[in-house]
């Protein structure tokens, strides 16, 4: 499971971080998650639409490494995805990354070489902000972004755990260079942008893991728990439905088309 995260953006206007109620319930939330997996992967594998095998790096939450993506990458690779993990160890923000992101693109630019084609990004958490970075970094090598509650909009301290960041991280969070990078991370990039969010969410505000829609973006809502988000079975229809558009042809979400529409709630 996905844990915490960082919220970047200007300390301008804050959010209130969830409350204390949705904090505490997250673990057992998330357990319920992974039992409606249980239940529902064989149909999940049977109804979703089948990948064209291109790349897909999938990044972790904060604190959390490529053992916490194991399912979601496993699925995408059931449904004839080429699957990576990021391999770069637990993910404490500037120390996994460098200081500039320069592993990550490293890692970017190893799936693109040996596979020839565009990578498709799927962060969770804090792994979302990072995919982020990199379409940023190098939109040449990414084909979409899709964040899982990921706070790529708003306050640092918009969140329960900002200071653990902090600490884990090396990094202030109200430093000039950090806040230089979230305001960049927080504008749309070129690539088109899926950001898939749950007001549940009880570890940063869900109000800054959404996207404004146009032509290339757009925000999904979900129910489930920010910890549950990486194998919550309306995120994997989602992430799927997502990835299985064909370059070029990318269109926002269309509950309509999905034979599983019953787990999403209405309106975004």
């Amino acid at each position: 499971m996905a844990s915490a995260a960082l919220i970047p953006g200007p300390d301008v206007g804050r959010i209130k971080p969830p409350s204390a109620l949705l904090a505490l319930t997250e673990l057992p939330r998330a357990i319920a998650e992974w039992g409606a997996l249980a239940v529902s992967m064989g149909t999940l594998l049977a109804t979703a639409p089948r990948g064209d095998g291109h790349p897909v790096l999938v990044l972790p939450g904060f604190m959390t490494s490529d053992t916490s993506t194991r399912v979601l990458r496993r699925f995408l690779k059931a449904l004839g995805y080429d699957a990576h993990s990021w391999n770069l160890g637990r993910n404490l923000g500037p120390r996994a990354i460098g200081a500039q992101g320069e592993k990550l693109v490293e890692r970017l630019a190893e799936v693109h070489a040996a596979t020839g084609q565009k990578v498709s990004l799927v962060g969770w958490s804090l792994g979302g902000v990072m995919a982020r970075l990199l379409a940023k970094r190098a939109p040449t090598h990414v084909r979409q972004v899709i964040t899982l509650g990921s706070p790529f909009a708003g306050s640092p301290k918009s969140s329960n755990v900002w200071r653990l960041y902090e600490y884990m991280s090396g990094t202030r969070v109200d430093g000039a260079h950090t806040q230089d990078m979230l305001a960049d991370i927080a504008a749309r990039p070129s690539v088109p942008t899926t950001a898939i969010y749950t007001k549940g969410d009880g570890v940063v505000a869900w109000q800054t893991c959404r996207e404004d829609e146009d032509a290339r973006s757009e925000s999904i809502e979900v129910h489930g728990s920010h910890c549950g988000l990486g194998v919550n079975p309306s995120v994997l229809v989602a992430v799927a439905d997502r990835l299985a558009q064909k370059p070029g042809q990318w269109q926002r979400f269309d509950r309509e088309r999905l034979k599983h529409g019953w787990m999403y709630p209405r309106g975004r």
